[in-house]
């Protein structure tokens, strides 16, 4: 009787053991480089600790036409932060992995426009991700499907 309680416990174990494994592997499985919906960059996420966060490393015209030089965050309502190349910027952070393949509670920043939004992101498949931002609520705001690359 020993040995079938033993082997029980043991069995419970490895079940709760792996089921940890894979909430972790789903975690992770944002993990990569993504283009944006319009195709003008490319965004690197990473964790840092234990959230996520991104970064632009790749744009489709990276430099600025008028000078020949790195694009820069001119619209950004920091002064101190308007002659910061936009190549490199990190502009998604503090994400949390949730469920189903969903991260939330998480900020986007948009260059183009130097504001920064709420953001959740939904892995729809093993490459595509739909990233929305908002203000407020969820209900109001815009969602973006990338790809991975």
């Amino acid at each position: 009787m020993k040995k079938v309680w033993g082997g029980l416990i043991a069995a419970l174990v490895a079940v709760i053991f792996s089921n940890a494994l894979c909430a972790q592997d789903n975690a992770n499985a944002i993990l990569g480089n993504w283009k944006t919906g319009s195709g003008n960059a490319v965004i690197q996420i990473y964790k840092n600790g234990e959230k996520f966060q991104g970064k632009i490393i790749s744009l489709q015209e990276p430099n600025d036409p008028e000078t020949g030089k790195p694009r820069l965050d001119k619209e950004h309502p920091d002064p101190s932060n308007k002659t910061r190349p936009i190549l490199g910027l990190v502009n998604l952070w503090g994400f949390n992995y949730k469920d189903k393949n969903s991260w939330k509670d998480g900020h986007i920043y948009d260059p183009k426009n130097g504001k920064t939004y709420s953001c959740n992101m939904k892995l729809t498949n093993a490459n595509t991700l739909e990233v929305r931002g908002f203000i407020g609520v969820s209900l109001i705001g815009r969602t973006d499907t990338w790809t991975r690359q």
